[in-house]
């Protein structure tokens, strides 16, 4: 079938699996362009079909040369609908590795699950013995404990925080007031997005011998500038990820190199959906390409495993790898800060890349990737 991309919203109900797997392999290129690394043997990455997830794995298995398992929960095609992205990444990533003769095995299912858990323990035992590192890279909106499903919000935790947005329905600017989030919906975000599951899958590895001594282990969050505070770092979600936080520090207790990755803000299908972000990036976007900064995912997880690799990491006074010095150079941020103050409707095409943000998001789901003919029917 001929596949077009179908938006609604913030989130794209299709997805192209030729542009997904050119996307994927470009990627692979671009990490053996940077040469070999080190430090990881054996890793499982944990939410590892797109964006920050799929360019660790990529990272860690091109690298580092690392045999990598994945969970992701995604949904193959079926009749008329197609897969999601990250089912058509995962398979991309999968043959290319297959052909390379890396190790990739991924597991499609719930995450928060005791099943999923035990079932990559038993996989580890049979195929690999023991992991070396794990990569915690989960985005989702909900999570279930037993009979309790937790959904995570979006809101401030103070009082209602008006500022400029972008209606990506139309790229059209207004303002947007969001509400402060009720207790119990700062609790539900913490369970959702915190780092409780972190460290169960971390307490499972380990009570199963199936964790080396002195693992290395990641996740990975977002502070920003003083724009978006009241929206992520002081709201909900920054709640939920200040308790990821602390949660590092226990896992460094339990014998692990466990690190919180502040990563740079970019479109992802999780971004798009907070109000403020958008427009913020899409300038963003603007002021680092016109310095030459920008990265995306797979420039950044590179740079990070280099990082490590080299054991130069980039840490602040908190012991946080910060993957966004480039974004929150005083540079970008006094050009992001002067653009957002004047930025109209009557100027915004000319003050922030508004293309470049679209192009991202449409790529996210296998679209507009150059050299793709989209006119061609697709097995999905």
């Amino acid at each position: 079938m001929v596949v077009e991309p179908k938006v609604r919203g913030f989130i794209c109900t299709t997805a192209h699996p030729v542009g997904c797997e050119e996307i994927v392999k470009r990627e692979i290129e671009y990490v053996k362009s940077k040469g070999e690394l080190s430090g990881v043997k054996k890793a499982l990455v944990i939410g590892c079909s797109m964006g920050y997830g799929l360019a660790s794995r990529i990272s860690l298995a091109y690298g580092m040369k690392a045999a990598t398992l994945g969970v992701m929960f995604d949904k193959p095609g079926s009749g008329n609908k197609t897969g999601t992205s990250g089912w058509y990444n995962t398979k991309a990533f999968e043959k290319f590795a297959a052909a390379d003769g890396l190790y990739a095995k991924t597991i499609n299912g719930d995450a928060y699950s005791d099943e999923c858990k035990q079932e990559i323990i038993e996989i580890i035992k049979r195929d690999l013995g023991k992991v070396d590192a794990v990569i915690y890279s989960l985005a989702a909106p909900r999570r279930q404990v037993g009979e309790e499903v937790y959904k995570s919000v979006l809101k401030t935790t103070g009082e209602p925080y008006t500022n400029k947005t972008i209606d990506l329905r139309n790229n059209a600017i207004s303002e947007v007031t969001i509400e402060p989030a009720t207790p119990e919906e700062i609790e539900a975000t913490v369970k959702v997005m915190g780092g409780e599951d972190w460290e169960a899958w971390i307490d499972a590895l380990k009570a199963a011998d199936v964790l080396e001594d002195n693992a290395l282990t990641i996740a990975y969050s977002y502070i920003g500038p003083t724009i978006t505070y009241p929206v992520y770092y002081e709201g909900s979600i920054g709640r939920a990820k200040a308790h990821l936080f602390e949660t590092s520090k226990k896992l460094c207790e339990k014998g692990l190199r466990a690190y919180i990755s502040v990563n740079k803000a970019l479109v992802t299908q999780s971004s798009a959906a907070i109000p403020v972000v958008p427009l913020y990036i899409s300038i963003l976007y603007k002021v680092m390409k016109e310095n030459g900064t920008h990265e995306g995912c797979i420039e950044q997880m590179q740079r990070m495993f280099e990082e490590i690799s080299s054991g130069k990491l980039n840490l602040d006074s908190e012991g946080r790898i910060r993957m966004d010095d480039l974004e929150m150079s005083p540079e970008v941020q006094g050009k992001v800060s002067e653009i957002w103050n004047s930025i109209n409707q009557e100027n915004f095409k000319s003050c922030a890349d508004i293309d470049g943000y679209w192009k991202d998001f449409y790529e996210l789901f296998g679209f507009g990737v150059d050299g793709v003919d989209y006119t061609q029917d697709v097995e999905v």
